[in-house]
């Protein structure tokens, strides 16, 4: 009789009520193992500290982490609900390579079909940005900005080896700023959007399983 691996824990983090209330209400069925949300609060500092008071935990100590939620775009021609898939995460004290892009690509592709998948590195910042400063940003390589995924995926490398990714769904773009998520066609186009991509994280966590070559 085989003994089917067991997958570990994983753990999504994201920074705002209105992404949980967003996760929470998207398709969660289809996990294999545990999977838990987390609310880390906003900003780098809240993120970092969240995730390493979790990951200590016994039953989350060699989960893989998957940061999301809401994002700014950085290149001309994106557009709110657009998703990023991090090929790495980046801030001042750190680059983290994230694992699995080309799964999450795929399964995004498949799940939002006419959805435009950007992948690249995603930057952090401990700031709304906005105006030139995307421009400044752009010109380091990256193709998005967020203020938590970076610690998060910081925090939970830190904490041990494990698999990270990072996906998040364009809120505004340098075309079409937003100014308060939620209350224009750009916010509520991505939250849409960010309610629909528990599957590909599903998908994501089912591929640790697998023999890597």
């Amino acid at each position: 009789m085989s003994i089917q691996p067991v997958p570990p824990p994983l753990l999504i983090a994201c920074a705002l009520g209105i992404e949980r209330l967003a996760l929470r209400t998207g398709d969660r069925s289809g996990a294999d193992g545990p999977v838990s949300i987390l609310r880390t609060g906003m900003g780098p500092r809240a993120a970092e500290r969240s995730v390493t008071r979790r990951l200590a935990g016994p039953a989350q100590v060699d989960a893989a982490v998957l940061a999301t939620g809401f994002c700014a775009g950085l290149a001309p021609g994106m557009h709110p609900g657009d998703l990023v898939v991090a090929e790495e995460t980046r801030d001042p004290r750190s680059t983290v390579a994230c694992v699995g892009t080309e799964l999450l690509v795929k399964e995004l592709v498949r799940l939002l079909p006419g959805r435009t998948v950007h992948t690249g590195p995603l930057t952090g910042a401990d700031h709304v940005v906005r105006g030139p400063e995307r421009s400044q940003l752009l010109a380091t390589g990256a193709i998005a900005v967020d203020m938590e995924s970076a610690a998060t995926l910081l925090a939970a490398v830190r904490g041990g080896e494990r698999p990270v990714a990072a996906v998040r769904v364009v809120v505004d773009a340098p075309e079409h700023e937003l100014v308060r998520i939620g209350t224009l066609r750009g916010g509520i186009s991505a939250f849409r959007v960010l309610r629909s991509v528990l599957p590909a994280f599903y998908e994501w966590h089912r591929s640790l399983l697998l023999p890597r070559r």
